[in-house]
This record gives structure tokens, sequence and C-alpha cells, in this order.
């Protein structure tokens, strides 16, 4: 009898054992689940809705011309001393002297020669000296009909010229034809574009983008935009940054923004950057990119 009550009692405290290992796992599974289970909110980049500038463009090309040129045909053996090419005069300077007469500048402007030899013009013994007024240069541009209702007087240009590719050169249109050639389907258009630094030479070709359409509106950061079939909305943030997925109405993209016609207003706080992991109604921290 003493040895089965052994057994028994010992059977009992394997069991016990056995039990106490088992609840005291299922208790650290359930503290550490409790621990762990609380994940931090995700960090997302936020942007506040603002007013920035929009507009759309319209790329040409065209060929630069002197705002003011002259040209006179002299003869060498009328020179009475050499003519220092490729300066700058003032209005009223002289800029060749003759054995007949003195040539002045009519405007001020740079003085250059047509050629660069006599036997181009069809004569050893002449000279087709120039002077060329290029603090503004002047460009004809053909407009696509298509824009026939966006083009005006004072739309501003920007310009390009390949010698200096990393520079712009700002302008405005200052006229345009009434009619439009039935050839080119186009509408002829001259633009002003200032050049004081005297960069861009006569005859050199620009790269041309005409702006219109410009204005002021919201704006959000493309990166922003949720695109559900037709639809598109972003993740607006809330005062208790918790996030509501809005619906948005977008106009013009510009320079990576996108013009907000319709959904927020100004000031509001949306997620830029880190939408892949949120859905609607989370909690999250916004961060400054």
């Amino acid at each position: 009898m003493k040895r089965s009550k052994k057994i028994t009692i010992g059977i009992i405290i394997f069991f016990l054992i056995i039990a106490l290992v088992i609840i005291g796992r299922y208790g650290a599974g359930l503290y550490f689940k409790k621990k762990f289970s609380k994940r931090p909110p995700p960090g997302v980049i936020v942007e506040v809705v603002s007013t920035k500038s929009f507009k759309q463009s319209l790329e040409s090309y065209c060929t630069s011309l002197s705002s003011k040129t002259l040209s006179y045909k002299i003869k060498k053996n009328e020179l009475l001393e050499p003519i220092n090419f490729n300066r700058t005069v003032k209005k009223g300077e002289i800029i060749a002297k003759l054995s007949t007469k003195n040539i002045t500048a009519a405007f001020a402007g740079v003085v250059g020669k047509r050629g660069i030899s006599g036997s181009s013009l069809g004569s050893e013994n002449t000279i087709i000296l120039t002077l060329d007024d290029s603090k503004k240069v002047l460009c004809d541009l053909k407009i696509p009909e298509v824009y026939a209702a966006v083009l005006k007087k004072d739309l501003k240009v920007n310009a390009k010229f390949l010698a200096y590719k990393d520079k712009l050169y700002n302008g405005v249109i200052i006229s345009h034809a009434s009619r439009i050639d039935a050839q080119t389907r186009s509408i002829l258009a001259r633009a002003q574009i200032k050049n004081s630094d005297l960069e861009i030479l006569p005859g050199s070709l620009l790269d041309i983008e005409l702006l219109y359409d410009q204005k002021e509106a919201l704006s959000v950061a493309d990166t922003s935009i949720i695109f559900e079939d037709e639809k598109k909305f972003v993740y607006k943030i809330l005062d208790n940054n918790k996030i509501k997925k809005t619906e948005v109405v977008t106009g013009i993209r510009k320079d990576g923004n996108l013009e907000v016609l319709e959904g927020l207003d100004a000031n509001e706080r949306v997620v830029k950057e880190g939408l892949a992991r949120l859905a609607d109604g989370m909690t999250v921290k916004p961060l400054s990119k």
C-alpha cells in the first residue's frame, strides 16, 4: 500500500508541475502580448495646404533679332583710321572716320560688320558696317491656332540660349498677327526678350516657353494623391492626429505640385509621404522632412 501511495503522489506532483508550467507559459504569453501588441503610430511626412503659383506653358523656338539695327556700306580707301569692331558705343559717338564724313551712332549699340571678308560681300574694297541694339532682342514665334484664345499682348515668355543653357532670359509678347496662316495653321507672334548682358547674339536660335493661364491656387504635392479609378483622395490629418480619407478635385500640375480645386482648405494638413501603410481612421505621428 505504501508503494502505490507513493506512486499516486508522484503522479499528482508530476501533473501539478505540468499544470504550473502550462499556466506559467500562458500567463507569460498574455503579459508579453499585452506589452508588445500596442505598436506606436506610423510616422508620416506631412505638408500644410498652401497657395502656390500655377501656369500652363507652350514650347516653341525662334531666331533672335536686334531690336534696332543699321547698316553702312563703306569703302576701305575712304577710312582715315581702322574701325574698332565688337565694341559698345553710345548714341552720337563716332564709329567710323571717313575722308568725306564721320559716321555717328544713331542709337546706343554694338559696332560690328556683316561677313568676315571683303570677298564674301562681292567686293574686296567694301565693308558693311553694322550697329545693333541688342539690349532687348526680338523673336518671332509661330503659335498653333489652337492657342488663339489665350494668345495676347504681355504674356510672359522664358527663353534659353544653348551657349548659356543654365540661364533663363525673360520677356513678353509685344504683338501678334490678326490672321491665321492657312498653310501652317499658326499665328505669328513677336516677343521681346531682355538681354542686358548682350549674351544673346543676333541670329541665335532660342528655345521659348510661352506662359499662360497664370494664377494663384491651393496646392498639394503630387505624392500625397491616392488614385482610385477616376477619383483622387488624400489623407487629411485631424487635430487628434487621426487621418481621414478625403476626396479632392485637382487641376493643373506644375513642378511636382497639383492645383486643388475642391476638397481642402488653406492651412489643413495632409500626408505627403508614407501612404502605403495607412488606412482611414488610423492615428499617425506627423513628421517634418
